[in-house]
């Protein structure tokens, strides 16, 4: 400590000594001045490049929305292959993911195309595409995760099912689909036999969600378990 106050003593009192640290100082600055430029530079090209990829990107969402309008409307009509593969003029959802993966609008697409695969009986397929897809909403992330549920209990792999219904039915619960989401937990569960798991589910609807419509259901089917254990 005495030498740090004796060095700002110096500082103060004698001009040689602080002529001595600015010229050091400047001295640092003119062999670093080089390299600080570069540090500046590459700050300036990555802000600037990452708002230029931003603006690419909306542009591109832009104009994959307009593209993917007739896949919505094929998907609508129940016409499954129009709306995946497209039909000539228009861009099917298969498209879509490949020319558009980076945007909002192929992000969506593999939801569409994971739900074609699952209603065709393409169950591998309609896992990898809702897997690729992701979102921040209230309800169609849930919508995905249950949907991969449901694939995985057509294959009768039961304890990916199980545990694709507990996502979705963690996933911002809510009254109007959580219910429906721990009911498909709690079924994947008395296929696995894990009766305890399954009560549980039944309980959750009973004690949190117990004015929806699946809680009679709910009620029944524990009483059910608890006779049979």
């Amino acid at each position: 400590m005495a030498k740090k106050k004796e060095e700002s003593k110096d500082l103060l009192e004698n001009p040689e000594v602080l002529q001595e640290k600015l010229e050091g100082l400047e001295s640092w600055a003119e062999k670093n001045l080089k390299l600080l430029g570069i540090v500046v530079g590459i700050a300036i090209l990555a802000v600037g490049g990452y708002f230029g990829f931003r603006y690419y990107v909306d542009q591109q969402d832009g104009v994959a929305q307009k593209e993917m309008f007739q896949a919505i409307r094929y998907f609508e009509a129940d016409s499954l292959n129009l709306a995946l593969n497209g039909d000539g003029n228009n861009l099917g959802f298969l498209q879509i993911i490949e020319d558009y993966s980076l945007t909002k609008a192929g992000n969506l697409a593999n939801f569409y195309t994971g739900v074609i695969y699952l209603k065709q009986g393409k169950f591998p397929l309609a896992i990898y595409h809702l897997e690729d897809f992701s979102a921040d909403d209230l309800l169609v992330q849930a919508r995905a995760y249950s949907l991969i549920g449901d694939a995985y209990m057509e294959q009768k792999k039961y304890d990916e099912a199980a545990r694709y219904y507990d996502k979705a039915s963690n996933y911002k619960p809510n009254k109007e689909f959580t219910p429906t989401y721990l009911m498909k937990a709690a079924l994947a569960y008395e296929k696995l036999n894990d009766v305890e798991k399954a009560k549980a589910a039944y309980q959750t609807i009973i004690d949190t969600y117990f004015d929806s419509s699946e809680v009679q259901n709910a009620k029944k089917y524990k009483a059910k378990l608890e006779v049979n254990s």
